[in-house]
């Protein structure tokens, strides 16, 4: 399906829903003596399809390819679309919340971040590593916001969890080596940053982060 047609047919769901479900309804009456009804159903069971469609997926569908496209706008535009979130199937739910999670990450709205990311685990992650993203994005912003307990215990869980790959793994315990140093638990410090170490993280930013941490590392004694 062309993907002006797909987003034609998604954002006009309700409305061609309503219109399928009025012509079967119509067309059965009309017809009722020559047994309409045997033909009318299947109109009237798209359009009850459609509408079950819109409410428990929503655009749901469409984000990805804005997000491909780095079309952040479009994409929050899709999220403002969904009107009733707690009507979305489950894991649906969870990804539009976390969407909106790293939405509000991105204009620096911490609060309203966090608020989306328990909601999203709330509604149950469809997988552990997505689960653990949230919890170590939880993390994060709890360091941003200076509870250091919180994002401990957050990052934590995050590892316990799992992570999707190495270079979020390696993050983690460098946040908690961080932490560690924070609280002068030097032997933490130093466990935590060697298994970040382990991870052998490829992104540029974990790489050197893990390097800058090194030279505080050879100070520490024990």
């Amino acid at each position: 399906m062309k993907p002006g047609l797909r987003r034609f047919l998604v954002f006009n769901r309700l409305y061609i829903a309503i219109a399928l479900i009025g012509l079967g309804i119509w067309f059965g009456l009309d017809m009722k003596q020559a047994g309409g009804w045997w033909i009318a159903w299947l109109p009237i069971l798209i359009g009850l399809l459609m509408i079950a469609a819109h409410f428990l997926i929503g655009p749901m569908t469409l984000i990805q390819q804005y997000i491909e496209e780095g079309d952040m706008d479009g994409a929050q535009r899709l999220l403002d679309r969904v009107k009733y979130p707690n009507l979305l199937y489950k894991p649906v739910r969870s990804s539009y919340y976390m969407l909106r999670a790293n939405m509000s990450t991105m204009s620096n709205d911490l609060d309203k971040a966090e608020a989306d990311l328990k909601k999203s685990l709330e509604s149950g992650m469809p997988e552990k590593e997505y689960e653990g993203t949230a919890y170590l994005q939880l993390g994060q912003i709890a360091m941003q916001k200076g509870q250091t307990k919180e994002a401990y215990e957050h990052v934590r869980r995050a590892v316990k969890t799992g992570l999707p790959d190495k270079d979020n793994e390696a993050t983690a315990y460098l946040m908690l080596s961080s932490i560690a140093m924070q609280r002068r638990d030097f032997r933490g410090a130093k466990n935590y940053f060697n298994k970040a170490k382990a991870c052998k993280p490829k992104n540029a930013q974990v790489v050197s982060q893990i390097n800058e941490m090194s030279k505080y590392m050879a100070r520490i004694p024990g």
